[in-house]
């Protein structure tokens, strides 16, 4: 494997809160411009591996290389180089939209702040509601304001943790579009979500975690491929991804 194609590539990562023990050696690797979907159930450990792959929380052992960089030893450029969605307490209600990207691009020292927004409220959409305080904007508007801002300085891997939860169907659909443009840009994407159906439609990559172990890793059609073979009858059927992870977690469960 060329180690250069790797945005992310985790090896044995844990983390205990006190006597909890949250990751218990959790390893993959994310390809440079793909789409990554890490998928599991609320407590499965999703945030606590994105809060430590953007290093807002330390990692209690492992290896963690993030764009090239060491997470443990070279936190700073780690920083710099992604982007966290809602990482500055997310969007600024009392601002309008193109306020909010503004002030982004002057904390990130960029030369043309206004440029910088007018450019990202015309790619998501918002120019007509750019002057409106974002106290004003539906949930889908605010989402696409929300994924401007991280995309403020242009970083090379961006981090979605659940981007479409509470969203109304067409505000998840439109969040989706953001996301495979962002992939199609070359922007690698490292996405979180509880939603099957979220992870089948955008995902180059999925890996499934449960109780703080990833217990399988692939793509979509390698991931069916895992599937109990089916009687004759049934093999025209293709498995949704819901149906293969209930079955692989009715497998550990019965492992146990």
């Amino acid at each position: 494997m060329n180690m250069q194609n790797k945005a992310i590539r985790v090896k044995g990562l844990k983390k205990s809160y006190k006597q909890l023990e949250v990751l218990k050696g959790v390893d993959f690797e994310v390809e440079q411009g793909s789409i990554f979907a890490l998928l599991g159930s609320n407590g499965a450990g999703k945030t606590t591996i994105v809060k430590i792959l953007t290093t807002l929380l330390k990692q209690d052992s492992g290896t963690t290389i993030v764009n090239g960089f060491d997470l443990v030893s070279e936190p700073d450029h780690v920083r710099q180089s992604i982007s966290l969605t809602g990482q500055f307490a997310a969007v600024d209600e009392i601002l309008t939209g193109r306020e909010n990207l503004s002030m982004i691009a002057r904390l990130r020292h960029l030369s043309h702040p206004r440029q910088v927004a007018d450019d990202l409220l015309k790619r998501f959409s918002l120019t007509e509601a750019a002057d409106r305080g974002v106290s004003t904007y539906s949930g889908g508007m605010r989402r696409r304001l929300d994924i401007a801002m991280s995309l403020v300085g242009k970083p090379q891997l961006i981090f979605l943790d659940e981007p479409t939860t509470g969203l109304d169907p067409e505000g998840r659909i439109e969040v989706w579009k953001i996301v495979k443009e962002l992939a199609d840009g070359g922007t690698t994407v490292f996405l979180t979500t509880q939603y099957l159906e979220e992870a089948e439609q955008l995902a180059d990559q999925i890996a499934i975690l449960h109780e703080g172990k990833i217990i399988v890793s692939g793509t979509l059609a390698e991931l069916k491929k895992l599937f109990p073979p089916a009687k004759v009858e049934y093999i025209e059927k293709q498995p949704t991804l819901e149906e293969i992870f209930l079955a692989i977690i009715g497998q550990k469960m019965e492992e146990k």
